[in-house]
């Protein structure tokens, strides 16, 4: 018997088997969001599995890395690491704080990422073949100072902070503030037709570019952006000369 493992980000499936084989295959082990925000007030936060095979048990490995990509037990740690979850059961994983919380920068967020990986039990007929299906999400760490409330995190005017730049034939993004600002899609108008472009995130007091042509997004660009809860609220900017100022869109 042989378990092969497929990463699978929010989003995107990284298929490490044939692509006929990964259309067959769907995860057992749902996770209840697809991004983690734990608030320098939080001494834990709980996420909720649910095993959606209703006839088999599953192992349930979960771990943290840090922005670069290695693995970590501090100042975040998942717990417990591994546990087995019985057919069609729920269970939560914590994600522990540490003293060491207090070294990360308090004026801004910081990026970990969460990694929750199913494991499937041995199967007793020969020669089979299984599949082991692994889910990567964001997880924020978000400093007491700049805590929001839920309105502010499901539709913050802090984005209106956020400004564009005409530079090169592209839009330049630029977030003055605290917080991760993730960019998944824009139009030129409200309901204008989408303008794909490879999404980015934009990391606090930072800028970048947007890889859709500024034509494309006219002079009134509307941007779509991932809240705290997996939403997609619209910015809409109104440019004067090279320079876009935004505003959010209410209830859109």
């Amino acid at each position: 018997m042989k378990t092969f493992t497929v990463n699978k980000t929010i989003g995107v499936v990284s298929v490490l088997l044939s692509l006929l084989v990964a259309q067959q295959t769907s995860a057992a082990i749902a996770l209840d969001r697809t991004r983690v925000v734990v608030n320098g007030s939080d001494k834990s936060v709980s996420l909720n599995l649910t095993n959606e095979n209703k006839n088999l048990p599953y192992l349930a490995q979960a771990w943290l890395e840090d922005a670069q990509g290695n693995k970590i037990t501090s100042p975040l740690t998942a717990l417990p690491p591994v546990q087995r979850m019985e057919p069609a059961s729920k269970s939560q994983i914590k994600i522990q704080t540490s003293p060491a919380i207090a070294a990360l920068p308090q004026d801004r967020e910081t990026l970990f990422y969460f990694n929750l990986r199913e494991i499937p039990p041995r199967s007793k007929k020969p020669n089979t073949l299984q599949i082991a299906l692994q889910t990567r999400i964001k997880l924020f760490y978000r400093p007491t100072a700049i805590e929001l409330d839920k309105t502010q995190a499901a539709e913050g005017d802090w984005v209106e902070q956020v400004t564009l730049k005409r530079q090169g034939g592209k839009y330049v993004v630029n977030n003055p503030t605290p917080y991760f600002l993730t960019l998944v899609e824009g139009a030129a108008a409200v309901k204008g037709q989408p303008v794909e472009f490879q999404p980015i995130m934009v990391s606090p007091k930072s800028t970048s570019e947007i890889g859709a042509s500024s034509t494309a997004l006219g002079n009134s660009p509307v941007l779509t952006y991932v809240n705290d809860y997996g939403g997609r609220p619209k910015i809409q900017f109104t440019c004067g000369g090279d320079t876009c100022s935004a505003k959010r869109l209410k209830n859109n």
